[in-house]
């Protein structure tokens, strides 16, 4: 190969090299390249330095800038690998960047996607884009993406492909894998499974990709078939979580109220079930929504302040119990200091428990045959836990104050607290998934109100009894 040949293939393995660190994050350099040549309106070396990332870096660029430069950057994006990119964008930004792109380009990249992809971009568009775009697009496609739409938001239906590979019983291995050959652009891009049909269209088995290729073109589907686990169609997208958790799925069969084949669901798709599942129940538990990294202060302060307001009237509840001592408090000073340990601690255990039982749930370990062990398990957690470390506080308390009693008292109100800390991180989210509530979402405000007031009920009043 010629130097001058060399030079371009050297130039942009160069590029590659510096857009990624070791551990795949892009470099800061790298997006100081993409804003200073957007800043420029170098269409040319934005186009270099796209080309240069693999699509899923291309979607995280578009998070580390802002507005301005991705308006400038979308253009310039290929359009073959536009198809690949829309699907990995952040949902509010990608109706940012879909609002920049012409209804014909849009249309060309979606008709590279799968149905499930296609139908997740068409969504986020507004209702005008959606007519300009699916009207560009051919009959075929069209249809799939309206049939998708059309079922409930985070179901199996919107979830799922439409495109399969089915086989009827009575097929030999040989003839499937003609088939495949000769029908490659009816069939998705990545399947693992050969479902086996019967002449109503459901499934009854499935050949993974892998043992029909192991197999003598002569030997019949049914004879190497595997049971198959069906999901419907109308499934929650948790519950399909938790089956290919469950039975370690890589794909699945999707069917309609008939028991027909109507579509597959494959890992890939579960992995971000799992990911947005996970990412909703761990904000929940703060309190908070997803800011997203261009987020507008406004924004994010309007979504926090129901639960800062929350916890204020809690906050509210702890002081009223502490006015109610106020008259021990002024005779032993020294209770001031410590007992905001005793309901420190108990809201710390309150969240180790809470936390447990949240994910369990989530996960289906605790359920209405073991919540009973499970609380039982906790109380003694908390037991444990007390008897370890209140001893050790009242030790310290007794030297500090020089009152043995104080270390008493501070001692058997952790014991007691953190009991009720077990008590009440189980309880709540147990009690909340009965009423059909979601606990990640609102457990965590009571458990800290509970441990909050009866620390300080608890303290205060044996500090009354035992010390006056």
């Amino acid at each position: 190969m010629s130097d001058t040949a060399a030079q371009p293939l050297d130039h942009a393995a160069a590029l590659e090299e510096l857009a990624l660190r070791d551990d795949y994050a892009l470099n800061p350099e790298y997006v100081e390249l993409v804003v200073d040549a957007a800043d420029r309106g170098d269409g040319l070396r934005l186009r270099e330095l796209l080309g240069a990332l693999h699509p899923a870096d291309v979607a995280d660029l578009m998070g580390f800038l802002s507005s301005e430069h991705r308006a400038e950057v979308a253009p310039w994006i290929p359009l073959d690998e536009l198809a690949e990119i829309l699907p990995e964008l952040d949902d509010r930004i990608r109706e940012e960047v879909l609002d920049l792109l012409p209804p014909g380009a849009l249309a060309e990249a979606l008709q590279e996607l799968d149905s499930d992809d296609a139908a997740a971009v068409v969504e986020d568009l507004e209702e005008h884009q959606r007519r300009e775009v699916l009207a560009a697009m051919p009959e075929g496609d069209r249809a799939a993406i309206e049939k998708s739409l059309a079922y409930e938001e985070d179901t199996a239906g919107r979830l799922m492909q439409r495109e399969v590979m089915a086989a009827p019983q009575f097929w030999s291995v040989g003839q499937t894998i003609d088939h495949v050959r000769s029908h490659d652009e009816d069939l998705p891009e990545l399947f693992f499974d050969i479902y086996v049909v019967d002449p109503a269209y459901k499934p009854v088995g499935a050949v993974p990709v892998s043992r029909l290729l192991r197999t003598k073109r002569d030997v019949k589907l049914s004879e190497i078939m595997e049971p198959v686990t069906e999901i419907a169609v109308d499934a929650d997208q948790e519950e399909v979580a938790y089956v290919f958790e469950k039975y370690h799925l890589i794909s699945a069969p999707v069917i309609d109220a008939g028991g027909r084949l109507v579509g597959q669901l494959t890992v890939d798709d579960v992995v971000n079930i799992i990911q947005e599942e996970n990412r909703e129940d761990i904000l929940a538990l703060a309190g908070v929504t997803d800011a997203g990294r261009d987020a507008k202060v406004l924004g994010i302060s309007r979504s926090r302040i129901p639960w800062l307001a929350v916890n204020l009237a809690t906050a509210m509840l702890g002081a009223w119990v502490i006015s109610l001592f106020e008259g021990t408090i002024q005779k032993v000073v020294a209770l001031a200091v410590l007992m905001p340990i005793v309901s420190a601690i108990g809201g710390n255990a309150g969240t180790q428990s809470l936390t447990v039982t949240v994910r369990a749930l989530a996960t289906r370990e605790l359920t209405a045959a073991n919540s009973i062990r499970t609380f039982g398990r906790e109380i003694a957690v908390g037991l444990l836990n007390g008897l370890a470390l209140a001893p050790l506080m009242g030790v310290v308390a007794a030297v500090w104050s020089g009152d043995y009693r104080i270390g008493l008292v501070i001692c058997a109100a952790m014991v007691l607290n953190l009991l009720i800390a077990a008590s009440v991180g189980v309880l709540t989210p147990l009690t909340l998934s009965r009423l059909k509530f979601d606990p990640a979402v609102s457990s965590a405000v009571f458990v800290t109100a509970t441990t909050d007031f009866f620390g300080f009920l608890i303290f205060l009043g044996l500090a009354t009894i035992v010390l006056l």
